[in-house]
């Protein structure tokens, strides 16, 4: 995050010749433009095909149903992560946070010197993310000026996270907003509804009526954890996080990632192994919804390669460091980091 004109003037000095030392950095133009014309066809045209899990549907039937998924599994969605990670999924949203430390402003010494900083924390409606950004803002980095949108397609979703909340601090409580948004299109939102239900959905055919949007060059960081292999239309959601992104302004990514490319054989076949034969099987007899955890695995096993992914946010116009990603757990899961550029 880059909240203050000094502190952009220093990541200026220090991008461009990182730019210019690593290609993976960013794309070539014609890259770039294929992969924004596809992104805005698709926008266009909800008929367009993606996948289900393994299944091919179109992009509004995805929506819906991946709707449906969510609204199933909303009240147990963290023990649905403890069994997809072994529990560790709560180790890697620790570090996922601290890595990206919230609320710190390098020419603050203290709370009463730090600029307020805006957080945009897509498909959280949970909050695992969001408060955890709001506690190391706010106690560990003594930033109380730290606001958190947490953004979700599903009402069900942002239900629970609402109800969890009541728990946090008065001032962290005040600090959270609600919204209920296709990442596909930011310019369409609206708030929860107080009287929204567990069993509410948003689907495809009954889309969000624009209400209010999140506006251009507003948001400092973009968070998005387990969430973006649900997404009917990832390049859309990747130029819509451009768009928000005020310059100098962070996209950060914690998904699922491909184990074989750990060179630990042994770990990619019993990871695979224990994805698909335990967790439908288990998610049938906790949860009575082998369905819903069969899709899971399928959509772990058909989001992009890391390498792959990478390049996607590299094409919507961020500035990727290094490699571009962060193996957790022999790739398990990956951290993927784009900052946009400051002009």
């Amino acid at each position: 995050m880059a909240a203050r004109p000094a502190a952009r003037r220093a990541l200026r000095s220090v991008s461009a010749p990182l730019q210019s030392r690593n290609p993976k950095m960013t794309r070539s133009f014609s890259h770039a433009t294929q992969f924004r014309a596809a992104a805005t066809d698709s926008a266009r045209d909800p008929s367009r095909k993606t996948h289900f899990g393994y299944e091919t549907v179109t992009e509004a039937e995805k929506q819906e149903r991946v709707a449906g998924v969510f609204t199933s599994v909303a009240e147990s969605y963290d023990r649905m992560n403890d069994l997809m990670s072994f529990g560790w999924h709560r180790v890697w949203k620790d570090h996922f946070v601290s890595s990206l430390n919230p609320g710190f402003s390098p020419l603050g010494a203290d709370a009463s010197t730090r600029g307020p900083q805006h957080i945009l924390d897509i498909a959280g409606g949970t909050g695992d993310i969001a408060f955890r950004h709001l506690r190391h803002a706010h106690v560990l980095n003594n930033n109380p000026s730290v606001r958190v949108t947490i953004s979700d397609i599903n009402p069900a979703m942002l239900s629970v996270g609402k109800q969890r909340s009541e728990t946090l601090p008065a001032s962290q409580q005040a600090a959270l907003t609600f919204l209920e948004a296709n990442a596909e299109d930011l310019t369409r939102t609206k708030p929860l509804s107080q009287t929204t239900t567990t069993t509410t959905t948003t689907t495809g055919t009954d889309p969000i009526p624009p209400t209010s949007g999140i506006p251009s060059n507003s948001v400092d960081l973009y968070t998005v954890a387990f969430g973006i292999r649900n997404f009917s239309n990832i390049p859309a959601a990747l130029l819509e996080a451009h768009r928000v992104l005020k310059p100098g302004g962070v996209f950060a990514c914690l998904e699922f990632g491909k184990t074989d490319a750990s060179g630990i054989p042994l770990l990619d076949t019993l990871y695979r192994r224990w994805s698909f034969s335990a967790i439908p099987l288990i998610g049938q007899l906790v949860a009575g919804d082998r369905d819903s955890y069969q899709y899971l695995v399928e959509s772990i096993d058909r989001f992009p390669r890391q390498d792959r992914f990478r390049d996607m946010i590299a094409d919507a116009g961020f500035a990727v460091a290094g490699r571009g990603w962060e193996d957790l757990t022999g790739g398990v899961a990956a951290i993927h980091k784009g900052m946009k550029p400051l002009a």
